[in-house]
Order: C-alpha cells, then structure tokens, then sequence
C-alpha cells in the first residue's frame, strides 16, 4: 500500500508532490483533532460516574468537542484543496510532458495501435489521475494515519487496549495485500480493454467514410461492440474481484472492534480496568477502525492506479531522439544522402541510398508505391534517424543540429492534410503564431485560397470541424499551402500534394504551389506528369534503392520505370469514352 502511495507521489512531480506531503501534514493534524474526541468523552463519562457536573467539567468537554469538530473542519478544508490543485495540476502537466515528449519521438512510433494507446492514457488515465486517484491514495492515507494516531491515544490511556489495536492495523495490512493480490490479476485486463476499446473506436470514426463506401458497416460495428464488450467484462471482472476482498477487509475492522470492546469489558470485570476508561474504550472500539474501514474500500483502486502510473510512464520512457543539437543556421540549403539504409521493424526500406540536392532547384521523386520515397523525405527532415550513412544540410549531419533548429528549414504540404478544429485565420497562423491578420490574408491570396475564404460565413474567423472535415480536399490543401507560405522555410517539401485534387481546383492549386515554391529548395513526390517534367532532377525509386536519376528527357531515353511511368501516364490521359 505504502509503495503504492510513494509511486502515485514520485509521478506527481516535486511541485505538486509538494502539495500531497502539505496534505499529508494536515491530514496528521486532523487526526489529532479527531482524537481530541477520546479525552472529551473521558472527561464527560467521568464527570458523570463521579457526579461532579458543574460549569467547569461541561466547559471542558464542550470545549474540546469543539475543537476538535471546528479544527478538523478547517484543516479538512485545506487538506483537500491541496489534494484536489496536486491532482488536477498532475494531471495537467502530465498531459503537457506527453504531448512534449511525443514531439521528439521517431514517426515509426505512432500507429493505430499507439494512437489508441496514447488516446487512453491522456484522457481516461490522466482523468482518473486527476480526480479518482488522488482522492483514493489521499483516502488511503488519511485513514491509515487517523487510525494510527487514535490507536497511539488509545496506548495512552490502556497500552493492552493500545497493543490491540495497533495489531489489528497490522492484521488488516496482511489482508491488504490479499486486496492488491486480487485486484493486481484484473488490472492489466481492465486497463487493456480500455485502451484497446479506444483505439477501435478512434479507427472506425476515421475510417467511416471508407466503411460506409465499402458497406462494411456491419463488421467493423462488430468489432467495436466487441472492445466495449470486453471492456465491460473487464470492468465486471475487476469490480468482482475487489468486493470480496474489500468485504473481509471491512470485515476485519469490525471484529477488531468487537476484539476491542470485548477485551475492554474482560478487564473492567477482572478488575484491572476503571469504569471510565471501560466507557472510553467501548467508545474508541467503534471510532479507531472507522477511518481505517473508509480507506479500506479504496485500497482496491491502488493496483489500477498503479498501473495506470505505468503506462503513462511507459510513454515518458520511450527513447526520444537526440534533440539536443546546436541551433544552427546553415550557409546554403544543398541535402546530401551518403550511403544511407533504414530499416523499420526489421523490414529494410532504404538500401544504401545516396544523392545531392542543391539548393533552389527542384527535385522529383517517382516511382512503384512503397519503394520508399516518402521515408527519402522523411529521413531528410528528420522524422526518423538514419541507421547507417549520414544526412546532411548545407555540409552539417542533420542529427548535429537541435530538433527545432532543423525544423526551421522546412515546410511541408503533404496529400493528406489536417487542420485543427480553429479558425482558418489560425489555422494559417499555424506557420507562424505572430502573424498579424494582414499577413494572414496576403499568404491566403498567394496560396489562392482568399475567394472561397470569404464566401465562408464568418471569413477567415469561420472555424474548421476538426480535420478540416468541413472544406473540401482541394481547399485543405491550399490553406496547408498558405500555412507553409506563412512560415517561409527555404526547403519544401511536397508528399503527393495534388494526387487527389479534382479538375476544378488544380489550376488553383498548381498555382498556389507556385507562389510557395519560388526560390526555394524544392522536393517532390509527385505521380502527375506536369509536376515532375520541369524538375532540375528526377529521383526513380523502387524496392528502397534509385534505380534512376536525371532530367525528363534524359530518362524518357532509356528504358525502365520512368519511361513505362510516362508512357502510362499519356495513355491514361488520352483515354476517353466513345460513342457507338
């Protein structure tokens, strides 16, 4: 249990483990006040038995019930405003640490698998963290120190009473243990459920197009009501596991209790104990155990809280790349690949790839779909670390530069395009966060995006669904053109921006792209012939290797990829229906 309290804490942080240990204090202070309780009712059973009440012994026994309901009344009120900001500012700050953290991960890191992993641990985990968690090791601690401090009073007034009850603390630790024994063989279940119920879910709000398209509708409701299914079993199975042992927990406390007030009567009887300390400990025989039996209900939540802990330290574990460079402001913008292979779990994408980019000139790649041109371009920027050879960025080994330094040099417009649930203004500013609305509008101009903008209903202050689920492909693709102009890095790069544009907006689009491109460094993914015949060079990968390099007609010469590319490109565009 206490390892348990001392993880919960070592997770919170110094600042707000700060404010649990103030918590702790005053929870001590507050079971002083309770057992301020046991020498009033000495006092008051006295005085009675004696039959000596005058003013001075009702003054005495209302003065000490009033200070200790007032005392603990206040202190409570402190205690629990500090438990209540350390574990909403936990949770605060650990969301905030996970979401800097996931900044500097390599890109192989997220998948759907991970996305509905991180998904659960922001939301559920840390939301449990917050609330349920700090109020269930807080409860733990409190009752336990109540307990202890009305058991060391206890000792004051009868050390044979006191003994007892301090074992009966100790019968009630081995019990549980027994508790987190029985909660630990659920709680990695429980947790993987939700987790996994997530991730299934995440899958199929983002995949509902295609699942409606394909009407596969049916399957994939299986597969979700599957995850909530096991995630209610999961639930039922921890729950069920937990109220046995926390029963014989509650169990124990009470009979101790009765052990108390039984042992209690036996040495009023026997002579060795007054009639009043008699009282008083019949008395305590029902107060020592009761903040003890409270807590004991939330002694089943530690195991899950627990591993809740884990898995969000998991996350924070996970090897981060070097980022800790020299910020560094390359001469020239030329990228160099010197022998480069990379390898994702176990399966090699990259072979031995090297090749020259010099700046402002424009390079195509092209080639079969997963030959691997987007990891080339992925490895440039960074998004993973090479495994052998070397990247360089005007004559500096990318990995040499700080993560952010780097990331100065390059802006991206990619074939799927996510804009935040904001307005397009800000969304814009996504390039950069200063920008004043003047220089809003002019890169929105530029990147032809400035008519359909202000037909929109409130203008460039219209908020986007999140994705950009409420504009169409074409015009995403513009304002993530205008969010790159805004940030003017001299090196773009350009996954398949135009792959799925329809007709009405290519021309714009072509354009905006060449309003972005002007002299800068450009590099391509492309399949369209209009996009790759102008490049300074074109790049043909296939199977992780360049099996082809040089301008269009150099490559239209010789027979490979890229002249069957070509060639298949005209023929689909000279295609057309005929009438019989």
């Amino acid at each position: 249990m206490l390892k348990m309290v001392k993880k919960f804490f070592d997770f919170c942080g110094p600042k707000n483990r700060k404010k649990f240990y103030q918590s702790a204090v005053l929870g001590v202070i507050e079971a002083l006040f309770t057992a301020m309780k046991i020498p009033a009712a000495f006092f008051a059973v006295k005085a009675v038995l004696e039959n000596r009440i005058d003013l001075a012994a009702i003054l005495t026994v209302v003065g000490l019930m009033l200070v200790s309901t007032l005392g603990k009344m206040v202190v409570n009120r402190f205690s629990m405003m500090l438990q209540t900001e350390g574990g909403y500012d936990t949770c605060a700050q650990k969301r905030i640490e996970i979401a800097e953290h996931l900044r500097y991960l390599p890109m192989g890191y997220f998948n759907d698998r991970s996305l509905g992993h991180i998904t659960s641990v922001t939301t559920n985990t840390m939301e449990q963290t917050g609330d349920i968690a700090t109020r269930a090791i807080m409860m733990v601690l409190q009752g336990g120190i109540t307990t202890i401090v009305v058991a060391l009073c206890m000792l004051v007034f009868d050390w044979r009473i006191g003994l007892i009850a301090l074992a009966g603390i100790a019968v009630f630790l081995l019990v549980n243990q027994w508790t987190n024994r029985s909660v630990e063989r659920v709680a990695d279940e429980k947790l993987s459920s939700d987790r996994d119920m997530v991730g299934v879910i995440l899958e199929y709000i983002q995949g509902i197009a295609e699942i409606r398209n394909y009407n596969i509708v049916r399957s994939n409701q299986s597969r979700v009501q599957k995850a909530i299914e096991r995630k209610k079993k999961a639930d039922i199975s921890a729950e069920l596991a937990a109220i046995p042992a926390v029963g014989v927990q509650n169990l124990v406390c009470k009979l101790i209790g009765v052990v108390i007030a039984g042992a209690s009567i036996w040495f009023f009887l026997n002579g060795t104990m007054a009639i009043a300390f008699t009282v008083v400990m019949l008395l305590c025989s029902f107060m020592v155990f009761e903040s003890l039996d409270a807590a004991g209900t939330y002694t089943a939540l530690l195991k899950v809280i627990g591993r809740g802990v884990d898995l969000a330290n998991e996350i924070l574990d996970i090897a981060q790349m070097d980022i800790d460079g020299e910020e560094i402001t390359p001469e020239n913008r030329d990228i160099r690949l010197s022998h480069v292979s990379f390898a994702y779990e176990n399966r090699k994408i990259i072979d031995d790839v090297s090749l020259e980019i010099k700046e402002n000139t424009t390079t195509a790649i092209v080639g079969p779909s997963g030959g691997g041109k987007t990891t080339i371009t992925s490895l440039i920027a960074r998004f993973w670390d090479v495994q052998k050879g070397k990247v360089t960025l005007g004559g500096r080994n990318v990995k040499e530069y700080s993560f952010d330094s780097l990331m100065e040099n390059f802006s991206f417009v990619f074939q799927r395009v996510y804009l935040f649930e904001d307005t397009i203004a800000n969304n814009i500013r996504f390039g950069k966060p200063e920008a004043s609305m003047e220089e809003v509008v002019e890169a929105a101009k530029k990147a032809c995006c400035h008519e359909f903008i202000m037909r929109l209903p409130e203008g460039y202050e219209t908020v986007v669904g999140e994705g950009g689920a409420t504009l169409s492909g074409g015009e995403k693709q513009r304002i993530a053109i205008a969010r790159a102009m805004m940030k003017d890095a001299p090196v773009i790069i350009l996954d398949e921006a135009t792959a799925n544009v329809d007709p009405e907006n290519e021309k714009e689009l072509t354009e905006a792209i060449e309003n972005l491109t002007k002299q800068k460094t450009i590099l391509m993914i492309a399949h369209r012939l209009k996009t790759v015949q102008n490049a300074d060079q074109i790049l043909v990968v296939d199977k992780g290797k360049i099996v082809q390099k040089g301008k269009h007609e150099e490559l239209l010469a010789q027979e490979g990829i890229y002249k069957n590319f070509i060639t298949g490109r005209k023929q689909a565009v000279s295609w057309k229906l005929q009438a019989e």
